[in-house]
């Protein structure tokens, strides 16, 4: 897990980790798709693999999943979720870096509740790299100019 203090929560709410993500990733069950969705980009952000693998569901859970520090997490943005009955759905765009190449992955994620408890199943993911020039908007969400913001690293 990678050892940093975020005073908010990763998956963007603006609220404290303790009380956004941080009490899923400590047992609470999500009480709905997107919940569960938010805590799992938190989960991937803080290299929490036990919970990843914890909420996927059975059926397509991978047998192990490696924690992956060369991948950093910058921006989540929820386009789009809802529920019927025990089955739900969140269409999303994560905006990422892996050394100085920024790309986004947007997916459309399926979510089955069973005992209670919300479980990711799959979803088709699609990655498109980014190439931000130095006076567009950081693809962070700061609302900075990318030169004086992430452009920096």
């Amino acid at each position: 897990m990678r050892q940093y203090d975020h005073s908010t929560c990763p998956c963007g709410s603006g609220e404290p980790l303790a009380g956004c993500c941080g009490r899923y990733h400590a047992g609470e069950p999500a009480p709905t798709p997107e919940a569960l969705m938010r805590s799992r980009y938190s989960a991937f952000d803080l290299e929490l693999t036990d919970y990843l693998l914890a909420t996927w569901h059975p059926s397509t859970r991978p047998p192990s999943l490696e924690a992956d520090a060369a991948t950093t997490w910058k921006r989540l943005e929820v386009l789009e979720s809802g529920e019927e009955g025990e089955r739900g759905w969140v269409r999303f765009r994560a905006t990422f870096r892996e050394g100085r190449r920024w790309s986004v992955l947007e997916e459309s994620s399926r979510f089955v509740r069973e005992a209670g408890r919300w479980c990711y199943v799959d979803g088709n993911p699609a990655i498109h790299r980014l190439k931000p020039g130095r006076n567009a908007p950081c693809p962070c969400g700061s609302g900075r100019k990318f030169k004086a913001c992430c452009g920096l690293v």
